[in-house]
C-alpha cells in the first residue's frame, strides 16, 4: 500500500516537471538574441569605412551603409536595446586612465563620437563589465554570444561575434565579423591571433 501511494504522488509530479521542461528550455536567453541580431547584420550592405564622423549621442550611429569590425558589435548590442555607445562614454568619464586613449591615441578626455568604435576601449568595457574568458585553441571553448578579439597582420585589432552555427568539420564556431567587405559569417576563429575572449550579459536583461 505506501509503495501504491507513493507511485501516486511521485508520477504527476514528474509528469508536471517533463512537461515543463520542454517550456524552460525554449525560453530564449540573452546569447540566443545576440546570435540572432550578429547574424541579421550579415544581411545588409555595409562599406568597410571608419573615418572619424561626428554622431548623435547618446544612440548615435555613423550612416547604415558604412561601418567597420566594432560597429557589428555595437549594432547587434543596440538591436537588444543596450547603447555601448553610451555605456563606454559613461564608464571613460568615470575611470579615463584605465583605457588606452591616451596612451595609444594621445587623448586626453573621452570622445562620444569614436570611443566605443575603436576595439581596445570595447576590450578594456568588455573585462570589467562582463566577464573576460581563456583563450583556447579548442573550439569548444567559444559560446554563442562570445566576443573575440584577434590582432589582424600590421598590427590591426578585431573583433567578432561567436554565433551558433559550426564550420563543416564541426570543430569551431562560426564568426560574424566584417574584415573589410562587411558583416559576413565566416569560419575564421583561428586565422588570427586571438588577443581576448568575453562575454557581456548586462545582468539588467540577461536571463
Amino acid at each position: 500500500m505506501p509503495v501504491f501511494l507513493l507511485s501516486r504522488v511521485v508520477k504527476p509530479t514528474l509528469a508536471i516537471a517533463l512537461w515543463l521542461l520542454p517550456l524552460h528550455s525554449m525560453a530564449e536567453t540573452f546569447s540566443d538574441k545576440l546570435v540572432a541580431a550578429a547574424l541579421e547584420r550579415t544581411e545588409h550592405q555595409v562599406r568597410y569605412d571608419g573615418r572619424y564622423l561626428r554622431i548623435a549621442y547618446p544612440n548615435g550611429d555613423v550612416p547604415a551603409d558604412i561601418g567597420v569590425c566594432t560597429d557589428v558589435v555595437i549594432r547587434s548590442y543596440r538591436a537588444l536595446g543596450i547603447d555601448l555607445q553610451q555605456l563606454v562614454h559613461e564608464d571613460m568619464h568615470a575611470d579615463f586612465d584605465l583605457y588606452p586613449s591616451k596612451r595609444i591615441w594621445g587623448l586626453t578626455r573621452p570622445d562620444s563620437n569614436i570611443d566605443h568604435r575603436r576595439v581596445p576601449n570595447l576590450q578594456t568595457f568588455f573585462s570589467h563589465h562582463g566577464e573576460r574568458l581563456a583563450i583556447s585553441r579548442q573550439g569548444s571553448a567559444y559560446q554563442p554570444g562570445d566576443l573575440v578579439t584577434w590582432m589582424l597582420p600590421g598590427n590591426l585589432p578585431h573583433i567578432g561575434i561567436v554565433v551558433n552555427k559550426r564550420s563543416d568539420d564541426g570543430q569551431r564556431p562560426l564568426i560574424v565579423h566584417n574584415i573589410g567587405a562587411g558583416p559576413v559569417l565566416a569560419d575564421m576563429l583561428f586565422d588570427y591571433n586571438i588577443t581576448g575572449h568575453y562575454r557581456f550579459h548586462p545582468a539588467s536583461d540577461a536571463q
